[in-house]
C-alpha cells in the first residue's frame, strides 16, 4: 500500500476513505468532545486556577468594555493601570474571544469553560483530512484527535487558557500549509496565514514552538521534493503571500507587546530561570502510568518530581509534569512504535524528528546543548519554562498514536525479522523494554521515598495487566483484516472512555464552582463588606474623587476580581507588570499570599507619600491587620469600615488628589530615584517632580522648593468630569501657568490635549502623567491611543534600536514556592 505524500500533492486515497467513513470519523470526534465537555457541568466543577484567577476576569473586563462601546486598551482596575493592548494575556487581539466578549459580556464560568474547550475542535477535526491526505486509516485519525483533546498537557494544563487558545489551532494550520504548498494555492495560503495568526496571537511559548514546527514542515516538504529547487521556485509566490499576510496581521500586537516587554518585569530571562522550568526526566514515566505519582488523586498528595522532591530545584509541578495519553496509545507507542520500529517509517519521519526535538527542548537543563540554544536562538529567552514544549510533545504523541493504530489496522502486528526492521531488529525491542524498566524504576524511587510504594505499585500493576490483556487480544484479532477493523472501533471506545474517566474534570483541571464565589454569589459576610465598599466608592466617584484600593490575601479568584467589580486595585495577579511600578510599589506577581507582598523603601507602608499619590484609600484583607505577617506595616489612624471573618476593610485617609496643578517644579532622574528606592521630598499641594527627559518639553520656567521658593496660595479648581477606560477628561481653572499632574500611570501611547490642542505628555512624580497648562480655564483630555501611527512607529524604532545593543543576561534564581 502506498501511503506516501508526493511533492506533487497527489495523494492516493484508498477505499477506506469514502464519504461514510469520513463522516463517521468526524462524528466520533465531535461526540467524544461533547461527552468530555459535559463532565465539568455535570460534576458542578469548573476549570480552576489561572483560568478563573486571571483569564475569566480578563474576559469579563473585555465584555464590559465592549458593552459600553469602548475597546479595553487600558485597564484602570489592575496594578494601578495596565496596558491591556500590549499584554498577550488580555485576549484583546484573539478574534474568537473578542467576539465572545461582545456577544456575551457577562458569561457564566461554565460557559467560559465551554468556549475555551471548543478551541480544541478545529485542530481535532483537522486530523481527519490530515490522515486522509496521507492515506492513513480513519480510526487512526479519531484516536489522534482524542489524544489531542484530552491527552497529556492538553488536559493537565487546561487552566492555562492562553496556551490552550494557541494549541488548538496547530493541526488545522499544518493542514492548510500542506494544502497551500501541494496545490500551489494562494487561497489556501491566505487561509493558512489567518489560522497561523490565530495560533500565534497569544504570543506564548507554545505558539512560538508551533510556529517553528510549521516552518520546519514547509522546509521538509521542499527538501523532500523530487526537485527541491524547482518546487521552492514554483511556490515562492505562495510562501511570500503567506508571510506578508501573517506579518501584517501580527505586526500591531507584536510591536505593542515588545514595547511592553521593554518596560516590564520580564523583558527576557536568564538561563538560571529557564533551567528551573525544565521537565524532570522522571516525569516521562507518566506517559505509561498516569497516576504513578498520585497526579490524579483528589487528596492532592502528589509525590512525583517537583520543588519539594528534587534537590536541584524546579518550579514545575504535577500538572506541568503530566504526559499520560491513555493506556492503549502508550502501549502502541512502546510495542509497535519503538520495539516494532514503526515510528522510524519514512512516512512518519517528520513527526518523529519533531517529537524528539520537542522532548529535548522540554527537558531543558537535563539536555546537553540547551544552554547554547537558549543563548543563541532568537526568542527562546523570552520564555521561562522549557516544559511548555510538552504541548508540542502531546501533539506529536497524538500523531504517533493515530499512525500506529493505522499501521495495526492495515498491516497487523509488527514483524521483528531483520528484513522488516533492518539492523535494529534486536536493538529496538531491547530499547523499548529498557525504557519501560527505567520508567518503572524512577517512579518507584520517588514513591518509596514518599512512603507511597503501595499505590504506585498498584498503578504500575494495573497498567501492566491491562497491557498484557490488550497484547493478547490484539494479537489474536490481528489475524484477519475484518477483525482488525472491529478492533479499531474497540480501541477508539476504550481510549476515549479511559481519557474521559481519568482526565475530564480531574484533580488536574477541576475544582468546585463554589470556590470561585466572588464571580457567582459571595458568602453573606463578604457580600455585606463588598456592598459597603462599593457604596462608599460610588459616593466618592459622584463627588469627582477616584480612590484606589488594595485587595490582598482573600484567595485566588479575588486577585483580579477588581476587573469584574470595577474597583481600581493597585495590585493583582499577572506575571507581566511595569518594571518601574513594581520597583516603586512592590505588588509582586500575585495578591493571594500576603507573604509575597513586598514593601520597598519608596512604599514602606500604607500611609507613605507614594501611597498617598496613588490615591490608595482602602485596604481589603482576609484578616485583621494585627494578624498579618511580621514584615507587614502596621496601620495607625486607619478606620475599620467593616471587619468580620475573612473580610476586613480599612479606610486609610490621607490620600492626595487624583489631579492637581503644580506651580513649582523640581527635576528628577526617575530611574535613579527608583533604583535608590527614594521618593524625593516635595510639596504635594503645589509642586511636582518632573523627569529629566520631560524637562525640555516645558515652555515656562518654574521655581522649586529646592531653590527656596515658597508655596503659592493659588485657588486652582480641578475637577475630573469623565473617567473612562481609555480617557480622562478634566476641567480646571488656574490663575498662573503650571503643570497639571494626573496620578495615573505614565505609559507610551497616552496622549494629552488642552482645549483640543495636542500637548507633550510629561512624566511626573516618578510614575505618573502630567501636562503643562497656561493660565485660565481649560478642558484637558488624556487619551490612550496605543495603535496610533505615532506610537507604533516609536515602538518599532525603539525595538530596532534595542536589537542593535548587546543584551546583558543574568542567571536569575527564581523563588520556589
Amino acid at each position: 500500500m502506498n501511503t506516501s505524500v508526493p511533492a506533487s500533492g497527489k495523494v492516493t486515497e484508498p477505499g477506506i476513505w469514502t464519504r461514510r467513513p469520513t463522516l463517521v470519523a468526524l462524528g466520533l470526534i465531535l461526540a467524544f468532545w461533547a461527552l468530555a465537555a459535559l463532565i465539568w457541568p455535570l460534576t458542578g466543577t469548573v476549570v480552576p486556577w489561572d483560568s478563573k484567577n486571571q483569564f475569566y476576569p480578563t474576559l469579563r473586563y473585555l465584555g464590559a468594555a465592549l458593552a459600553h462601546g469602548e475597546m479595553p486598551f487600558w485597564n484602570p482596575y489592575h496594578f494601578g493601570g495596565h496596558p491591556s493592548a500590549a499584554d498577550p494575556q488580555s485576549l484583546l487581539f484573539t478574534p474568537t474571544m473578542l467576539f465572545f466578549g461582545w456577544l456575551v459580556p457577562e458569561p457564566s464560568m461554565q460557559l467560559f469553560d465551554l468556549v475555551i474547550f471548543a478551541h480544541f475542535i478545529p485542530g481535532a477535526l483537522a486530523f481527519v483530512p490530515l490522515f486522509r491526505r496521507r492515506g492513513w486509516h480513519p480510526a487512526g485519525a479519531v484516536v489522534a484527535a482524542i489524544v489531542f483533546i484530552l491527552g497529556g498537557s492538553a488536559s493537565a494544563r487546561l487552566q492555562h487558557t492562553g496556551i490552550i487558545l494557541s494549541y488548538g489551532w496547530f493541526p488545522l494550520a499544518l493542514l492548510l500549509l500542506e494544502e497551500a504548498l501541494d496545490r500551489r494555492s494562494y487561497r489556501f495560503g491566505a487561509l493558512f496565514a489567518v489560522v497561523a495568526v490565530l495560533m500565534t496571537i497569544g504570543r506564548d511559548q507554545v505558539a512560538f514552538l508551533c510556529d517553528l514546527t510549521l516552518l520546519a514542515g514547509a522546509g521538509y516538504r521542499i527538501a523532500t521534493a523530487s526537485a527541491p529547487f524547482s518546487y521552492f521556485k514554483s511556490r515562492l509566490g505562495v510562501l511570500v503571500t503567506m508571510a506578508a499576510i501573517g506579518g501584517a496581521l501580527l505586526a500591531v500586537p507584536v510591536v505593542l507587546t515588545m514595547q511592553f516587554l521593554a518596560t516590564s518585569t520580564r523583558p527576557s530571562f536568564g538561563f538560571g530561570v529557564a533551567a528551573m522550568g525544565s521537565l524532570p526526566p522522571e516525569s516521562l514515566a507518566t506517559i505509561l502510568f498516569g497516576n504513578v505519582f498520585g497526579s490524579l488523586r483528589w487528596t492532592y498528595d502528589y509525590w512525583g518530581p517537583d520543588w519539594h522532591s528534587l534537590s536541584e530545584g524546579t518550579w514545575t509541578d504535577r500538572a506541568t509534569n503530566y504526559l499520560f495519553i491513555g493506556t492503549i496509545p502508550a502501549l502502541f507507542l512502546f510495542w509497535h512504535g519503538i520495539a516494532g520500529g514503526r515510528l522510524l517509517a519514512r512516512e512518519f519521519r517528520f513527526f518523529f524528528v519533531v517529537g524528539v526535538l520537542a522532548l529535548l527542548y522540554a527537558l531543558g537543563r537535563y539536555t546537553p546543548g540547551f544552554e547554547m540554544i537558549f543563548d543563541h536562538m532568537p526568542g527562546v529567552d523570552l520564555y521561562r519554562r522549557p516544559a511548555d514544549a510538552t504541548f508540542l510533545i502531546n501533539i506529536m504523541l497524538a500523531f504517533a498514536a493515530g499512525y500506529l493504530v493505522h499501521r495495526y489496522v492495515v498491516d497487523g502486528l509488527p514483524k521483528w525479522a531483520a528484513p522488516s526492521v533492518g539492523r535494529l531488529h534486536i536493538f529496538l525491542p531491547m530499547l523499548s523494554l529498557a525504557l519501560a524498566i527505567a520508567a518503572i524504576a524512577s517512579a518507584m524511587a520517588f514513591a518509596l521515598r514518599a512512603g507511597q510504594g503501595a499505590p504506585a505499585m498498584r498503578e504500575i500493576g494495573l497498567g501492566l495487566v491491562a497491557a498484557a490483556l490488550l497484547i493478547a487480544a490484539l494479537s489474536k484479532a490481528s489475524l484477519t483484516p475484518r477483525w482488525r477493523e472491529i478492533s479499531a472501533m474497540v480501541l477508539i471506545t476504550l481510549t476515549g472512555g479511559e481519557l474521559i474517566l481519568r482526565h475530564a474534570a480531574s484533580p488536574l483541571n477541576a475544582e468546585p464552582a463554589e470556590r470561585y464565589a466572588v464571580f457567582r454569589q459571595l458568602p453573606p459576610e463578604q457580600l455585606q463588606g463588598l456592598q459597603i465598599l462599593k457604596r462608599e466608592l460610588a459616593d466618592r466617584h459622584s463627588e469627582g474623587d477616584y480612590p484606589r484600593v488594595e485587595i490582598l490575601g482573600l484567595g485566588g479568584p479575588w486577585q483580579n476580581a477588581s476587573m469584574v467589580l470595577q474597583i481600581e486595585d493597585i495590585i493583582g495577579y499577572n506575571p507581566l507588570r511595569l518594571a518601574d511600578y513594581e520597583r516603586a510599589i512592590g505588588p509582586g506577581e500575585n495578591a493571594e499570599d500576603p507573604n509575597l507582598r513586598t514593601f520597598p523603601a519608596t512604599f514602606r507602608g500604607y500611609k507613605c507619600r507614594l501611597a498617598g499619590l496613588l490615591g490608595l484609600e482602602y485596604l481589603v484583607l482576609d484578616r485583621p491587620i494585627e494578624r498579618m505577617p511580621r514584615h507587614f506595616p502596621r496601620l495607625t489612624g486607619a478606620e475599620i469600615v467593616y471587619g468580620t471573618g475573612r473580610m476586613w476593610i480599612y479606610r486609610l485617609n490621607g490620600a492626595s488628589p487624583r489631579a492637581y496643578v503644580a506651580h513649582e517644579i523640581s527635576p528628577v532622574d526617575s530611574e535613579a530615584a527608583l533604583d535608590q528606592e527614594e521618593l524625593p521630598e516635595f510639596n504635594r499641594q503645589s509642586e511636582a517632580l518632573i523627569d529629566d527627559a520631560s524637562m525640555p518639553l516645558l515652555k515656562e520656567r518654574y521655581a522649586s522648593s529646592a531653590e527656596g521658593a515658597s508655596p503659592k496660595d493659588l485657588q486652582d479648581h480641578v475637577k475630573i468630569v469623565s473617567y473612562q477606560r481609555n480617557s480622562v477628561s478634566i476641567d480646571l481653572e488656574t490663575v498662573e501657568a503650571g503643570v497639571l499632574v494626573l496620578h495615573d500611570v505614565y505609559y507610551p501611547g497616552w496622549e494629552v490635549t488642552v482645549d483640543g490642542e495636542r500637548k507633550p505628555l510629561l512624566r511626573a512624580n516618578l510614575l505618573f502623567r502630567g501636562v503643562e497648562i497656561p493660565a485660565g480655564r481649560h478642558r484637558v483630555e488624556f487619551n490612550f491611543r496605543p495603535i496610533s501611527y505615532e506610537n507604533l512607529v516609536a515602538a518599532a524604532s525603539d525595538l530596532v534600536k534595542s536589537k542593535k545593543e548587546e543584551p546583558i543576561r543574568t542567571a536569575e534564581v527564581p523563588r520556589i514556592r
